[in-house]
């Protein structure tokens, strides 16, 4: 097989409208275009984002960047943190209390960075495999 032996399978590439072929195609004489107007003459397209004249959306809405509301229900705890914590029952409420998560934080991730020298009972809190590993090995516990 060689380059110029490549093509498109059947059907996959449709042949073009042949415009202009008399009235009998119907795509005779305006070739589609209907009658008059700027869409019937030779580059008479707008341009992207077009709106008659009115202030474009891309320019009426303020270019400050993006900030997810997601992202703020969201938070990630290292394993090197979870040891300054002396709760016996580590959960959402007390990564509150210890401020090591904002208040407004609906789901909390552990991390394997850092290292605890205890065991540790984690409720509620997602975990990753590593992390989990770690906790498992010094006698703790992670329920979901």
């Amino acid at each position: 097989m060689r380059l110029n032996d490549l093509h498109p399978a059947r059907g996959a590439r449709p042949t073009g409208k042949r415009l202009g072929r008399g009235i009998g195609s119907g795509l005779g004489k305006t070739s589609g275009r209907g009658h008059k107007g700027q869409h019937a003459r030779t580059g008479g397209l707008r341009k992207v984002g077009f709106e008659g004249g009115q202030m474009p959306l891309q320019r009426r809405l303020p270019k400050v960047g993006f900030r997810s509301a997601k992202a703020r229900a969201y938070a990630e705890v290292r394993l090197g943190d979870l040891a300054k914590l002396t709760d016996a029952v580590i959960d959402l409420a007390s990564l509150r209390r210890a401020h090591l998560v904002p208040d407004q934080t609906q789901v909390v991730k552990v991390i394997l960075k850092g290292s605890i020298g205890r065991a540790v009972h984690l409720r509620g809190l997602r975990v990753t495999r590593g992390a989990r590993l770690q906790i498992a090995e010094l006698g703790g516990q992670v329920e979901d």
